[in-house]
């Protein structure tokens, strides 16, 4: 096993931490805009696979990063599910509503996404072929929770009211359609497998809305099963779990779930998740977004404290969430500098 996310992720602590960005292929790059521009829409450039592959390894040709991560949308799934989905220009995502365990009921089985997702697995086998010999291959698909808050309200909501209101109103229908994702998420993600990712990650991104049962209900038993059913499929394909806001329990989430990294937002003091979660395994994160817009010794002096924090342990490097629009890509340079000079 030469490369390095690999090994991190089987627990190596290694001297300099591989590092990747979440949403790295994106609106921050001028390449990445153009392409989006020929495809005409963000639909149409996920579901063009030489177009999608393209915009993934955009950010690999600049900075060398040591993964790419599939170009696609965690919303492709509840659209193979069933759901109309379009993109408002400016406002994001917009859904069809599920609201009533009708609606739970009319949603198409899990086994059928894949008659809506073949260009997501062509994609992959392009990437697969066309990556550098030293870059991982990284697949992902939303959790259930989030992906479920996005189905119940039609868009993203700032609390994920309308998916707790549902959930307290009708906990069965609700659970069934958790089951539901769940069943959906297994067969895409094994298919992305399959089609050469060589490691998988769940964006648990609201997750953190969940409190004491409910996090363990509508979190980490979605993640562990999920899990357990990859493993099963892919024995030795590692899974990267990010229950984003999940506060103190991070702590043992790798141990509950399977997971064989867990992500951080950074909201997390990295010194507490080294101690806390590190010693679980492989982590990931956590720097602040932010300091892809700011620039300067800040960045350079956080990204080191994260990488010293982190140096006794497996580690990717990696921000908290994922880089914004109106960040500057010399920055991004800087920060990759920056972990490789040690």
């Amino acid at each position: 096993m030469t490369k390095t996310i690999l090994r991190a992720l089987a627990g190596e602590t290694l001297p300099t931490p591989p590092i990747w960005m979440m949403r790295q292929a994106g609106r921050y790059l001028p390449e990445y805009r153009a392409t989006r521009a020929k495809a005409g829409d963000f639909l149409s450039l996920c579901y063009t696979p030489d177009l999608a592959a393209e915009v993934t390894l955009q950010p690999i040709r600049r900075y060398g990063f040591d993964a790419a991560i599939l170009f696609a949308d965690i919303l492709l799934v509840p659209q193979a599910l069933g759901a109309d989905l379009w993109f408002v220009t400016g406002e994001g995502p917009r859904l069809s509503t599920i609201t009533d365990a009708g609606g739970v009921a009319a949603l198409k089985p899990a086994d059928a996404v894949h008659e809506t997702l073949g260009p997501i697995y062509e994609t992959v086998r392009i990437l697969s072929r066309e990556l550098p010999s030293e870059t991982t291959l990284i697949g992902f698909a939303g959790a259930p929770w989030t992906v479920a808050t996005y189905m119940i309200a039609g868009r993203g909501t700032r609390d994920q009211g309308p998916a707790h209101a549902f959930k307290q109103a009708d906990r069965a229908a609700f659970s069934a359609l958790i089951d539901r994702i769940t069943e959906a998420t297994i067969e895409y993600l094994s298919a992305q497998i399959e089609a050469g990712a060589e490691v998988v990650k769940l964006f648990d991104s609201w997750a953190g809305s969940l409190q004491g049962a409910d996090f363990d209900a509508f979190c980490v038993a979605p993640a562990r099963q999920i899990i357990a059913a990859l493993k099963q499929r892919h024995p030795g394909v590692p899974v990267i779990a990010f229950p984003r806001e999940a506060k103190d329990r991070y702590a043992g989430f790798a141990r509950a779930t399977g997971a064989d990294c867990v992500a951080l937002d950074n909201s997390v003091d990295a010194g507490w998740a080294a101690a806390q979660v590190q010693t679980d395994g492989c982590v990931q994160g956590n720097l602040a977004p932010g300091h892809m817009v700011t620039g300067g010794q800040a960045l350079i002096e956080e990204t080191r404290a994260i990488v010293e924090a982190f140096r006794a342990g497996p580690h990717i490097f990696n921000l908290g969430h994922g880089i914004t629009p109106d960040a500057d890509p010399e920055h991004v340079a800087l920060m990759v500098e920056t972990v490789r000079a040690r």
